[in-house]
C-alpha cells in the first residue's frame, strides 16, 4: 500500500516539473513568435502598398475611365486613405519587431517608413505620398477613410477620372 501512494505522489511531481518546463520555454519562445509575426505582417504591408502604388500608376498611363480592384489584406494595423492631404498610410501600434531605426524615415520604393519605439513596443507608420502628383478622393470627395483590419481581404477599387491633376478615387467594395 505504501509503495503505489510513492508512485501517485511521484507521478504528480513529474507531472509538474513537465508543466513548469513548458511554461519556462513558452515564456521565452512566445516573445520571438510574437515578433516574427509583427515582422511579417509589416514585411506583407510593404507589398501591399507597393502593388497600390504600381496599379495607381498603371491607371495614370492608361489615361481616364480606368479602373482597377486590389485587394487589401490587414491582418493587423490599418490603412487610412488621407484624401484631404494625398496621403495612403498603414500603421501599426503595438508591433513587437522594430522594423527600422527609431525616429528615422527609410524609404521602400515609394513606401516611406517611419519607427517610433515606446518601451519595448513599436508604432510604425508606412506611407505613400502623392501630394505632389495625384488627387486622391475617397467616393468622389476629400475626406479621412480608415480602414481596419479584417479576417477577409478587402476589395478596393481605384478610379482614374482624370482632371489637371490626375484624380484617384478610392472605393471599398
Amino acid at each position: 500500500m505504501d509503495k503505489r501512494g510513492q508512485v501517485w505522489v511521484e507521478t504528480v511531481i513529474y507531472t509538474l516539473i513537465a508543466l513548469v518546463m513548458i511554461g519556462l520555454v513558452l515564456s521565452f519562445v512566445q516573445p520571438k513568435i510574437m515578433e516574427l509575426q509583427d515582422k511579417s505582417t509589416l514585411q506583407q504591408s510593404i507589398s501591399m502598398l507597393n502593388n497600390i502604388d504600381n496599379v495607381m500608376s498603371s491607371l495614370a498611363q492608361n489615361g481616364p475611365g480606368n479602373s482597377r480592384r486590389v485587394a487589401v489584406n490587414l491582418k493587423a494595423g490599418s490603412l487610412t486613405i488621407d484624401s484631404i492631404n494625398d496621403l495612403i498610410i498603414f500603421s501599426m501600434d503595438n508591433s513587437h519587431y522594430q522594423f527600422s531605426e527609431p525616429d528615422k524615415q527609410v524609404n521602400f520604393g515609394n513606401v516611406a517608413v517611419l519607427t517610433h519605439s515606446i518601451n519595448d513596443l513599436s508604432s510604425v507608420n508606412m506611407t505613400l505620398n502623392y501630394s505632389m502628383s495625384y488627387n486622391l478622393t475617397y467616393l468622389g470627395g476629400d475626406v479621412i477613410k480608415v480602414i481596419s483590419q479584417a479576417s477577409t481581404p478587402y476589395n478596393v477599387l481605384i478610379s482614374n477620372d482624370g482632371g489637371n491633376k490626375t484624380q484617384m478615387d478610392f472605393q471599398i467594395g
